[in-house]
């Protein structure tokens, strides 16, 4: 959209109108491609675009700052300008906040005034092209392909009353798919993150999937219980969103985390992961990048939208697997006394040299899992998760893959989890299948695991 609706002019048309104190506007526009495919043929394709503003409005008053913030879909001035008086209302019927804090006023995007990026069914070009082939493969193996591939384009606008104008493009794409054997009852899965679809190497992810499909053939029954178990990344990766959600300075500082310490306050320095492996987030992670600068629509458990704008940096949370940062914004950085660590919109987590396939071969006895479902949080105070295994639970007896079992409930701490590996294979991006929908940007090695719990799955879970 150009002239009076343009992203950056509906910003500066907010900042216009605002009567209160202080104000910040956030526009992201999002661009979204799709294209989906059933039982070996291509079934819908399409493109759709949303637009999303948030403006927060603050009024100083004798007894604090009050804080109007609201967020709606918009498209035209007339829409801004509405969102712009209801948020100005809303601030001063407001009590004051005390996590209100003045808008950012540095920072200026060269590229603040050009429009925002877009996405289109060319994305999927020779993915596309690929991906007749292994559908055609599909129908001749009496295998049948389900799966969609996303692409997303998200071109950020920030402009506060204090003089910042901030502006990123940001790209994703997942792909995901399923391959159910002819007679129904078996199904493997593979997903992958991608920017551009250009590294997709669907001609490898069909081999694999069929590989795993053929171990399917042979069923073993495998009692509850406690077993050693194979994570792969996707798994890991799952496993680690939520540890990441949990990271929240305040929650540990009051004890309401496993991140806090046995006297009270946060336990920053605890060793977590006796392996070492070391987590961080990083907005210029190569093939994994997030926006450099803070940016929510509205407040959670470790974001202050008072803190847009904050620019954001690589961020160690692990170091040789000791506990080194916790998530704050500028309010419970001053509660607890930690400093001012912002959420970045990745994770990476190192890994070792061996490949899946290798970890496979040196395990004596155990389950290989295909990835994670359907996770709940059942204790913040410990981060006991429960959830599923899917989509394929394969028995590992002597090195190799002897047959495929039903699926499994779990119930762990990822916190735990980390603590008892024994084993890490080689880190890759991958695709955190429960958690993809939020916070898919993830690299993360499989993870050998000892006496992970296990009950049966209720039947159509």
């Amino acid at each position: 959209m150009t002239g009076d609706g343009a992203p950056h002019r509906l910003a500066e048309r907010a900042l216009e109108l605002f009567t209160g104190d202080a104000c910040t506007v956030l526009l992201t526009e999002t661009s979204s491609a799709h294209l989906r495919w059933a039982r070996n043929a291509v079934t819908t394709n399409g493109v759709t675009h949303d637009r999303t503003a948030t403006v927060v409005v603050s009024v100083d008053r004798a007894d604090g700052v009050a804080a109007g913030l609201l967020t709606r879909d918009v498209a035209t001035p007339a829409d801004i300008e509405a969102l712009v008086r209801d948020a100005d209302a809303s601030a001063r019927a407001a009590t004051p906040r005390p996590d209100a804090r003045p808008p950012i006023g540095e920072g200026r995007s060269s590229c603040f005034t050009a429009p925002p990026e877009g996405t289109s069914p060319a994305v999927f070009a020779g993915f596309a092209a690929d991906l007749g082939a292994v559908l055609g493969g599909g129908r001749r193996a009496r295998h049948e392909w389900y799966g969609f591939a996303r692409h997303d384009v998200s071109t950020t606008y920030l402009a506060t009353s204090s003089g910042a104008r901030l502006r990123h493009a940001g790209h994703s794409g997942s792909v995901e798919v399923t391959v159910q054997a002819g007679d129904h009852h078996r199904s493997v899965w593979s997903g992958q993150f991608t920017e551009d679809f250009r590294d997709v190497d669907l001609a490898a992810v069909g081999r694999d999937l069929e590989r795993r499909l053929a171990w399917t053939r042979r069923r073993v029954a495998v009692p509850e219980g406690k077993y050693e178990v194979l994570l792969p990344p996707a798994a890991t990766a799952d496993l680690l969103v939520r540890l990441y959600d949990a990271l929240g300075g305040r929650e540990a500082a009051e004890g309401g985390s496993p991140f806090g310490g046995p006297g009270g306050g946060a336990d920053v320095g605890r060793l977590l992961c006796p392996l070492g492996l070391s987590l961080h987030s990083d907005p210029g992670e190569p093939g994994l990048g997030a926006r450099p600068f803070l940016a929510v629509h509205g407040p959670d458990a470790l974001r202050s939208p008072f803190d847009n704008g904050q620019p954001l940096h690589r961020t160690v949370w692990l170091a040789d697997g000791r506990l080194r940062n916790l998530v704050t914004s500028r309010y419970s950085a001053e509660l607890t006394g930690l400093p001012f660590v912002p959420h970045v919109g990745n994770l990476v987590l190192g890994g070792g040299t061996a490949t899946l396939d290798e970890m496979v071969r040196t395990t004596r006895r155990g389950l290989l899992f295909t990835c994670l479902w359907y996770i709940r949080l059942v204790d913040p105070a410990t981060l006991l998760l429960t959830g599923l295994t899917r989509d394929g639970v394969f028995l590992v007896e002597d090195g190799e893959v002897v047959g495929a079992c039903e699926d499994f409930r779990f119930t762990d701490s990822p916190v735990d989890l980390l603590g008892r590996a024994t084993e890490a294979g080689r880190a890759e991006r991958t695709l955190p299948r429960d958690a993809r929908s939020w916070f898919p940007r993830v690299v993360a090695p499989a993870l050998r695991v000892p006496d992970l719990a296990l009950s049966p799955a209720a039947p159509g879970s």
